[in-house]
């Protein structure tokens, strides 16, 4: 029977004896590359039967006769549901000409790498599609992490090789229009869905092509959700709602992977839908839900060097098309200068994240960051543009439970002398550890009347605010 249309031929095998598949024994071994098993996970799941290594031989020969025989171009025209009933068919057919002793879960397994390699990500497919992994980080083809629960731990995903892994990391660049390769060795890019994925090439990474994915969440968290996951409590949840809804200006701060993005994600769907937002990012993962929304992403230098669009220069272009807010999705670098001029000059509400330990630290940061573009500015001035820009900072943190939690928000109130002065909205306090290693705490709150209490009352939800503090 011949696949794909009649463009796939199945050649017969060769009368060399040698040239044959060899016959794979039942017995069950050693975990091999070829295997795309589940990720192992505190919750453990049923994995694939390991092979002997003379099963991952008679799988690799049997993988290259299957792609011998696949014509690309009609390939590319089918489904993705298409594409695996016809390597089906192929692999089956292939496994009984040659008198393979293969299971159908074995065939099925061979089936899905084949599918996932040519139309998904190769060996990571199975854990983009696992809706418990945050993160996947491969640092070599013999070397994968992932996050869940909040949590490292190893992976049994292997690549066949380096070129396996390095065509991966190409073509997910590709896909979006940008390059990596040894000459252009770092990359930020995203996949379809969405996940943000950095990408370090040889000679920088030196165990092999390393490519870090933080995997795009399917489910739209609004503060409710984050409620439900333990983030903070309902009171709590009310302040960052009367915050956005009051057109304050926020700079969440937090490290690596400490939720900010869905805390961004979570306080912009506060935002009135008759707004015109523009959002600027390195690589697009917001998800506002607003039907207004312009989405702008920094694009890199070309091969010569030149063509390099930065978030300053978005963030430049972006005032001039009449934005209600904008959204920063990362402030690293000299745009925090022209992000405070925005904040500044009539674009309240604009909310942006910043990578910092402590909302005293974020400002210090942002005071850095307007140096590096203006290095001559005196830093009373700059300070002063910082009080007259900002209202609230609000810290998130990954605790050692793996929970992300927010854990301070304070309020940016004005100068003594040449030092920015702060109060505490509220502060998380741990208390306990219970069995499960979960970690316990309360917030605690100075209920001190906010410097922005006259923006409260113009929109009327000063009392609400105050009830809010008085509940937490």
């Amino acid at each position: 029977m011949n696949t794909f249309g009649r463009r796939v031929q199945i050649v017969p095998p060769p009368a060399d004896p040698d040239a044959g598949l060899p016959r794979a024994p039942r017995t069950p071994p050693a975990p091999t590359d070829l295997m795309i098993p589940p990720v192992k996970t505190a919750e453990r799941v049923a994995e694939a039967p390991a092979l002997s290594d003379a099963a991952v031989t008679t799988l690799l020969r049997l993988r290259e006769q299957v792609l011998e025989r696949i014509d690309p171009v009609s390939a590319g025209a089918l489904t993705r549901e298409q594409l695996r009933q016809e390597i089906g068919a192929l692999v089956h057919e292939l496994a009984d000409r040659e008198r393979l002793d293969l299971s159908g879960r074995v065939q099925a397994r061979v089936v899905n790498d084949l599918v996932d390699e040519m139309v998904g990500n190769g060996p990571l497919e199975p854990l983009l599609r696992d809706e418990r992994v945050d993160d996947i980080l491969v640092n070599g083809p013999n070397s994968v992490f992932v996050e869940i629960a909040g949590k490292l731990q190893p992976s049994s995903v292997r690549f066949r090789d380096g070129r396996q892994l390095a065509g991966l990391a190409q073509k997910i660049a590709a896909a979006v229009g940008r390059r990596v390769d040894e000459s252009s060795p770092l990359c930020d890019c995203r996949l379809p869905d969405g996940s943000r994925v950095n990408i370090v090439f040889p000679p920088l990474a030196i165990d092999g092509v390393s490519i870090s994915i933080r995997k795009f969440s399917r489910r739209r968290y609004d503060l409710d959700a984050l409620v439900d996951n333990g983030s903070f409590t309902q009171p709590i949840a009310r302040i960052l709602e009367i915050a956005a809804r009051c057109r304050l200006n926020i700079v969440v701060s937090g490290g690596t992977g400490s939720g900010k993005t869905t805390l961004l994600n979570a306080m912009s769907s506060l935002i009135d839908h008759g707004e015109r937002i523009v959002t600027i990012e390195d690589a697009a993962e917001l998800q506002l839900q607003q039907p207004h929304v312009v989405r702008l992403e920094t694009r890199p230098p070309n091969l010569e060097g030149t063509g390099e669009i930065n978030q300053r220069a978005l963030l430049r272009n972006a005032l001039r098309m009449r934005p209600d807010r904008i959204i920063l999705g990362e402030c690293r670098g000299p745009e925090a200068f022209d992000m405070l001029q925005a904040m500044n000059t009539g674009h309240d509400g604009s909310i942006c994240t910043i990578h910092a330990n402590t909302c005293r630290d974020a400002l210090t940061r942002i005071e850095n960051m307007v140096q590096m573009g203006t290095a001559n500015l005196p830093h009373a001035a700059i300070r002063y543009q910082i009080v007259g820009a900002l209202d609230l900072i609000v810290q998130v943190e990954r605790m050692r439970d793996g929970q992300r939690r927010v854990t301070n928000v304070s309020e940016v109130c004005g100068m003594e002398g040449e030092v920015i002065t702060m109060n505490d909205v509220f502060t998380y306090q741990f208390q306990s550890e219970d069995a499960t290693g979960r970690l316990r705490g309360r917030y605690v709150t100075p209920n001190l009347r906010p410097r922005f209490e006259d923006r409260l009352r113009y929109f009327g939800l000063d009392k609400s605010w105050m009830d809010a503090m008085r509940a937490v």
